[in-house]
């Protein structure tokens, strides 16, 4: 695109006026705003939603969000993690944040913060071990808002004193604007806990727990 700024020349203001328009007509685009009104009846129509400050587009009789960079976090713990009373649910705090975009630790520290809403896709991944020779059983799930927002828990078994283990699942979750998520966690023998493995001379430190965010849908 040429950066040439037209000068002014003839008699009349009115050409250059009209010529400094066009050129910044092609230089500076800028989306129409998206009002209470608009219709989105045909599809592939792009606005600027001023009031959520993100771009949409019109799919299916609907303005949908168009996917920015936000909306992708990496969280991780990198001590061990134990229960203090067996058969009791502990929400997992105080994680460290390696990657925030639109996703953040909140308060209490055990609060995963969405600042917009729309569909994520969330990794969990523990690693357990075992200090008992008797069968020790782990439970791991999420909470949104408080709430178990559909029933999906891990649960897993160690059955040899020393055994490690590592248990993940990925799940997408729905959430809106504000919306806040919880990892939550229990043992029935307080023998089993979440461990973080140190480096060693071949291979680095091992967090007890590691969180994943991205959006993948507005």
């Amino acid at each position: 695109m040429s950066e040439y700024i037209p000068q002014s020349s003839g008699t009349t203001w009115q050409v250059w006026a009209n010529s400094i328009s066009r050129y910044l007509a092609q230089v500076r685009s800028k989306l129409r705003q998206k009002t209470a009104g608009e219709s989105a009846s045909e599809d592939g129509v792009i606005l600027w939603d001023r009031q959520n400050k993100y771009p949409v587009v019109s799919r299916d009789g609907e303005y949908v969000q168009i996917i920015l960079e936000d909306g992708n976090a990496e969280f991780e713990i990198n001590t061990d993690v134990t229960a203090a009373s067996a058969n009791t649910a502990y929400a997992v705090s105080s994680w460290t944040t390696v990657v925030s975009n639109g996703v953040s630790i909140g308060t209490p520290s055990s609060r995963v913060v969405f600042e917009e809403g729309g569909e994520f896709l969330v990794s969990f991944s523990a690693q357990i071990v075992s200090s008992s020779a008797s069968t020790v059983n782990f439970w791991f799930w999420a909470l949104i808002n408080g709430a178990d927002p559909d029933g999906r828990t891990i649960k897993a078994s160690l059955h040899n004193n020393g055994a490690t283990n590592v248990v993940s699942r990925s799940t997408i979750l729905s959430v809106d604007a504000g919306d806040y998520l919880e990892a939550m966690w229990a043992t029935d023998n307080t023998s089993g806990y979440i461990i973080a493995a140190p480096a060693t001379a071949f291979a680095p430190a091992t967090p007890a727990l590691t969180l994943s965010i991205a959006r993948i849908h507005g």
